[in-house]
């Protein structure tokens, strides 16, 4: 994803890495297209850094090629295809210890990871997954599309009939009205994990997502209802690069963190440091 999408946004990039843990910094790294397994082992190697102090809260930010993943909770009888069809159509399949049910990934998804450590902000499981919810809820109404939440069930959900407009003149009703409603489809997921109280995993945003591959299974474990995407809603070509930025401001806004962009390169140094020492002391 390009730095000047970012920059638009009061993002700016971070050239000397400035190791002070005790600031609200986050330091956002876009992994760009990445397959599911080097994303998951990066995100134990931040999460051990995080609990030791070694870097600040950090959020990812990537695109996986097709993908599905069952949440520790999740039922195989989700999975809806053989694993032939899944081979010949090029989609991985992987268990996870994320919470939540079965859920798919692929091209024209925001997918966020963030390394937070929330005894340092909040320690409220519920609470953070309603603030992830919040980021993305705002970001999408910047688009003109009133966003919600649903009763009973994670993720970000816009009703199907009234699609609704930010011309709305009660934001919070349209919201109130899209948790009732029984036709709403689902645009963002969202599965976490905790280890003492550095959150892992994260959400799924659809952007330009093919729908057709949530066919595959039952998204989130819910039979009746449709995944969507803001091109659809839209009805137009939409950037991953157009969205991405403001879903990171809001975040920042919410949880109170100044979002600094850090490269890739930067944070493999960072966590190559984290990791000789130990290396040395167990020799």
């Amino acid at each position: 994803m390009r730095e000047e999408w970012f920059g638009r946004h009061g993002l700016q990039p971070v050239r000397q890495m400035q190791m002070n843990t005790s600031e609200k910094t986050c330091w956002v790294i876009d992994l760009g297209l990445i397959t599911y397994q080097p994303a998951f082992d990066l995100q134990r190697k931040l999460v051990a850094a995080r609990k030791s102090d070694a870097v600040p809260d950090v959020l990812l930010l990537c695109e996986h090629p097709h993908v599905i993943t069952l949440g520790r909770n999740g039922k195989q009888e989700h999975l809806l295809a053989s694993s032939r069809l899944l081979k010949q159509m090029g989609v991985e399949f992987f268990p996870s210890d994320r919470g939540g049910d079965i859920t798919y990934h692929g091209p024209g998804q925001i997918v966020g990871y963030p390394i937070l450590n929330l005894a340092a902000i909040r320690r409220d499981v519920a609470w953070y997954v309603r603030q992830l919810e919040e980021a993305m809820i705002r970001a999408t109404a910047e688009f003109g599309i009133i966003a919600g939440r649903k009763a009973g069930m994670t993720g970000v959900w816009v009703d199907d009939v009234a699609s609704a407009t930010s011309s709305a003149t009660n934001v919070e009703a349209a919201k109130d009205a899209n948790r009732n409603q029984g036709g709403a489809e689902k645009l963002a997921a969202i599965g976490v994990h905790l280890s003492r109280w550095v959150t892992s995993h994260g959400f799924a945003y659809n952007v330009s997502t093919d729908l057709r591959y949530f066919d595959l299974i039952v998204p989130c474990g819910i039979r009746d209802k449709r995944a969507t995407s803001l091109e659809r809603l839209l009805g137009r070509v939409v950037l991953r690069e157009e969205v991405a930025p403001r879903i990171v401001v809001h975040l920042g806004e919410i949880f109170e963190r100044d979002m600094r962009m850090v490269s890739r390169e930067n944070l493999e140094e960072i966590l190559q440091e984290c990791e000789t020492p130990a290396a040395h002391a167990t020799a």
